[in-house]
Parts: C-alpha cells; structure tokens; sequence
C-alpha cells in the first residue's frame, strides 16, 4: 500500500510540475474522443483567444453553407485589418477555398466574406457562433466578430476552446483542411483567374510528430494563443494554451506528457453485440441489440474500467432496425467517460396472436416494477 501511495504521490508531483512550467497563463489537455480533461492550468479563467476565434467560424461556416457555394466578396472583407488571404473586392470564390484561406493563412478578410455569405453581416453571424457555444453547453464564451481582433465582448476559456475543437475535429472536411500544410486555390477577379498558394502558420504540424491540427492566434492584448491536435496509435489528444509566449515548447510538453501517460483504449466497436432482449407480440421471439458506435478514450493502464448496461427487460413489437433500445456506459473508476445507443440489429413486425408467454413477461416486468425490483 505504501509503495502505491509513493508512486500515486510522484505521478501526481510529475504532472504539476508540467502544469508549472507552461508559460500559458491558461492551458488544457484534453482526450478528443471524450472531452476528457487529462491536465489544466486555470482552464475556466476567461481570456481573448485571438485568431483561434476562427474554429469556431469555420464550425459554424461548414454546418451552415455550402461548400461549393460561390462567395463574392466585399469591400469590407477586402480592406479587413490584420493577418490576410488578400482578397479583392469583387473576387468570386468558393466557400470551401475561404475556409483553407481562414484556416491556414488566418485570413481576417475571408473570415468577413464567410460571415456575410452565412448570414448576411458580421453581426448576426457572431450571434449564431455564440449560440453554438452554448447548444455545446459552453457558457463560458462569447463572440462579436469572426476573426479574432480585440473586444472586450469576445472570450472563451482553454476549456470551452478544447471542447469547440473537439467537435469541429469530428467534421471531416474540418479536419482536413487544418491537418493541410500546403494548399493552392482558385478565384476569378474582376482582372481574370487568381491563382493562391496558402502556408498553414501552424508550426506544431512540422515540429511535432504525429501533429494534425489545429489553430494559432496573436494579438498584442491575447498574447500568443494556440490549438493543437495529434495523434499516436490511435489516440488523439487536444491541446489549448492561451496567453502563452513560448506556446510550441508547451505544447510539446503537453502533447508527451499525454501520450507517455495515456493509451488508447477500445473496449466497445461499433457493431458489436450486447445482448438478446425477448420481443412480444411477435413471431420472433428475441431481437439482438448491437452497439452504434465505437467506444474509446485515453487511459491509464492502471485505470479500473467497467461497463454498465441498461437496456429493457423486453420489447413489445413492431421493432425497426436500427432504432435504439437502451444505452451502454463506460466508466473509469466512477466517473462515465462515454455513453453510447444500442439498436435492434432487424425489423420485427407485431402479430396478433399473443401466446401464454408473451403475457407471462407483461405479468411479470408490472409485478417487479410494483414491487420495487430493481435491475442490477
């Protein structure tokens, strides 16, 4: 017991004089399959994220437009201040080349143009980002613009900007383009075709193996902020720093304390089977139930993994394929870390004929719930 306590002791000693050591005034690690937090430095204190904003513009763009939509841009998007794509006014170009050139080269003006395609003005369109934070259940942010430039108005924490990541990461299209270091795109001006090639700023793609994201940010008010993601064997990890002059040293440190701590773990795959449940009304007597989706998380190998299931006693008919009939629970220790659908793997139609056992189970589940019976 001693000798557990000393290495419980020096793994926590460890891990806070990493937290120490970050020049962020603001950071997070994250397990971007669950959103579970694996390490922080005052993640919830509200702070300027810069051109980070721009996860969220490209979240809310994607979910909203189309990508092969042709965008004609404004004068306002063209003289926007700040880091560019170096639009013109008058250019027609793709909402899915906008979003490289957001992306990638944190164009201020191609985060108006997308703006004003979406929803018309800024303004409205930075209502819609803000309401997406908090359908996300983050209420810790709150944006009056698509790029990032100074406003007292305009926050998140390293908390809410992981979590914002982590759902634009489950975007493929998303994924994509901030994984892209190189990109070269196409525009007609009004003088003919334009021709692009944009260099994504993110250094951590190059500096860090197994990188594939995200996001930088500067302003002289936010400092030096920075999103990043990267993935080995499987897992993928989520990094956010805000306010941090040496931003690519911690978030190298983050990143391996991550992986050296953290593995992959895999116990549920989509399609897998959890259990045979009695239909009644049916001809069929059983229906088999099957997992939606893959369950996966980081963890250590010492973590006490368990599995709660809950689905019903049984199912009356008719039964659609695919419809869900209960969930299943993952646990490390006793905090849940994913809960995932388990669905009807046929359809099973009613009949009329109700035979003696059909009924016996009806009898049967009303005098549990009567008496109290709970399930295990």
């Amino acid at each position: 017991m001693f000798k557990l306590l000393t290495l419980l002791s020096l793994c926590l000693m460890i891990c806070n004089i990493k937290v120490c050591a970050l020049s962020a005034k603001s950071a997070i690690l994250i397990d971007a399959h669950t959103g579970r937090v694996l390490m922080s430095k005052d993640a919830e204190i509200r702070l300027g994220m810069a051109s980070t904003t721009k996860i969220m513009t490209a979240l809310v763009a994607i979910e909203r437009g189309k990508l092969d939509d042709v965008v004609t841009v404004s004068n306002r998007a063209s003289t926007t201040e700040g880091s560019s794509m170096y639009l013109k006014a008058g250019e027609k170009i793709c909402l899915k080349d906008l979003l490289y050139g957001l992306m990638l080269n944190s164009g201020n003006d191609s985060s108006i143009a997308i703006a004003e395609h979406i929803s018309g003005d800024v303004e409205s369109f930075a209502l819609l980002m803000t309401q997406k934070a908090k359908d996300l259940g983050l209420y810790n942010t709150s944006f009056t613009n698509p790029h990032g430039l100074d406003d007292i108005a305009h926050y998140t924490t390293a908390y809410d900007m992981a979590q914002i990541t982590m759902h634009a990461l489950n975007i493929p299209f998303f994924a994509e383009i901030v994984s892209t270091k190189v990109k070269t795109i196409y525009s007609q001006t009004p003088d003919g075709e334009f021709v692009r090639t944009l260099v994504n700023h993110n250094k951590m793609l190059s500096l860090y193996k197994g990188a594939d994201g995200v996001k930088t940010g500067f302003t002289k008010k936010c400092g030096r902020c920075l999103v990043s993601s990267a993935t080995k064997d499987g897992l993928k990890l989520i990094a956010v720093t805000l306010f941090a002059p040496d931003d690519w040293n911690d978030h190298s440190q983050m990143m391996d304390y991550g992986f050296s701590t953290y593995k992959l773990k895999h116990p549920i795959k989509a399609k897998d089977y959890i259990r045979a449940v009695p239909v009644i009304k049916a001809v069929t007597k059983k229906v088999f139930l099957y997992a939606q989706s893959d369950v996966m998380f980081a963890a250590k190998d010492d973590d006490k993994i368990t599995i709660k299931y809950n689905v019903p006693d049984f199912i009356k008919a008719p039964v659609y394929q695919g419809q869900c009939h209960g969930t299943v629970s993952v646990y490390i220790g006793t905090k849940k870390v994913k809960t995932i659908d388990v669905i009807a793997n046929e359809d099973i139609p009613v009949t009329q004929n109700i035979k003696f056992y059909d009924a016996y189970y009806v009898i049967l589940k009303q005098l549990f719930d009567l008496l109290g019976v709970q399930k295990g």
